[in-house]
Parts: C-alpha cells; sequence; structure tokens
C-alpha cells in the first residue's frame, strides 16, 4: 500500500482500518478491503509520527511526533480530520501511547529520553489528570495505577528500551532495546493477570510475580 512519501515508523489498527504514521509528518488510514485504500489523512505534527494507537472501542486514535505533540483524534468519516485535542507538554518525541482498557478516555503517554515523563489525560475534556518523571536509565518499571506507586524495577538491558509488548495472557511482557536484544519478562502472576488486564487498582492488590519482585531476571534473544 503505497501512499507517504517518508518511511512508515508507526501502525494502529482498527478494525478494517489500518492507520500508519510516517515521517512525512502525515497520518493516513487505509481500507484495507478495497484496492483505493488511502481513505483519510490525518495533517496536524511538524514532524515524523512515530507512535499511533488506537483507542479500545475504536472512537478516538492517538499520535505522538518527534515535534513532541500528542494529538487526539475522534473518528471521523471524512477524508481529511482535524485533532479533537493537542498536547504539548511533553519535551521530548513522543512514541509510547497506551489507552486504559477499563476506563474510558483515559490515555497515557510517555515522553523520550530529554523528558522522561509519563503522562495521563482525560480525553473527553483535555486535561492532564497526573504525571511522574520516571527518571529512567534502560530499566522497564512497574507503576501502579493511580497512586503512581513504584511496583518493581526489571534491569537488564544495557540501553534505552524502544518498544514493549504485553502477551495475551497478561502475564509476561517483551522488551526491545537499542542493545539489539529481545528481552522477555515473567511479571505477573496467573490470576492477577486477569486483574491487570481490567483495572488492578480497583484491587489494590500487586499482581506481580515472584521474578519481577526480586532481581528482575529475564530470558533474552540477540
Amino acid at each position: 500500500m503505497r501512499s507517504h512519501t517518508g518511511r512508515v515508523g508507526a501502525l494502529a489498527w482498527n478494525g478494517h482500518i489500518l492507520s500508519s504514521g510516517s515521517r512525512d509528518a502525515q497520518i493516513h488510514n487505509h481500507d484495507v478491503r478495497i484496492p483505493q485504500h488511502h481513505v483519510a489523512t490525518l495533517a496536524h505534527h511538524e514532524q515524523e509520527v512515530c507512535g499511533l494507537k488506537w483507542s479500545p472501542n475504536g472512537t478516538q486514535l492517538a499520535s505522538g511526533g518527534n515535534d513532541n505533540i500528542v494529538c487526539v483524534w475522534d473518528n471521523q468519516h471524512s477524508s481529511r480530520w482535524t485533532p479533537k485535542h493537542t498536547f504539548d507538554h511533553h519535551t521530548a518525541a513522543v512514541k509510547a501511547l497506551a489507552w486504559c482498557p477499563w476506563q474510558t478516555n483515559l490515555l497515557a503517554t510517555g515522553g523520550g529520553t530529554a523528558d522522561r515523563h509519563l503522562r495521563f489525560w482525560n480525553t473527553s475534556s483535555g486535561a492532564c489528570v497526573n504525571s511522574i518523571d520516571t527518571k529512567s536509565q534502560n530499566q522497564l518499571t512497574v507503576w501502579k495505577y493511580p497512586s503512581l506507586a513504584r511496583m518493581a524495577e526489571l534491569k537488564g538491558h544495557t540501553s534505552r528500551v524502544l518498544h514493549m509488548g504485553l502477551s495475551p495472557d497478561g502475564q509476561t511482557v517483551v522488551s526491545g532495546a537499542a542493545d539489539e536484544t529481545l528481552r522477555f519478562w515473567k511479571i505477573f502472576a496467573g490470576d492477577d493477570s486477569r486483574r491487570a488486564a481490567t483495572g488492578p487498582s480497583h484491587s489494590g492488590k500487586g499482581g506481580l510475580s515472584s521474578t519481577s519482585r526480586g532481581l528482575g531476571r529475564s530470558q533474552h534473544i540477540r
């Protein structure tokens, strides 16, 4: 599927719509069911779009850019969109984006090495409801929400962590870093993984496994 004039560094699915973010500073929506797949252009960023994430209910798209900007877009049935909110609080590129799976309109964003902050947004009102300086130095950190208490630090990477993903069962996290390794961390214990997916803050109980509480041991692949 061709439409961008620069490299494509971010992708996000919403049903049959694939959103792509590019160095050309644009986001394109592609309907993968049809030959003329490029159905919408989202243009507001001034530099490369490096993060994209659709909300679980498919009603909002969050984007982050090398311009340090976060945009929130309402799902619109038109060829050209305008952002509902634009957040400029971060002081470095915003690649990390995550929607809360149990609280509608709650978005978490993470800034790069010159920023280090996690920020939490109410995308209905546009308010920043919480933030914290992670003081990250290549480790993974598990935080409890909404208290933002530091639950565990997982050390092993020797360079900054660029990608993370959660396993389907909610127990294992994989991280990819600039040290050219993938590391698999057994973080959440069996029964608690379901709470982690639906809202651990409601129970007030940590779902961390003994591995993540301890030395943060991991299996890694080069």
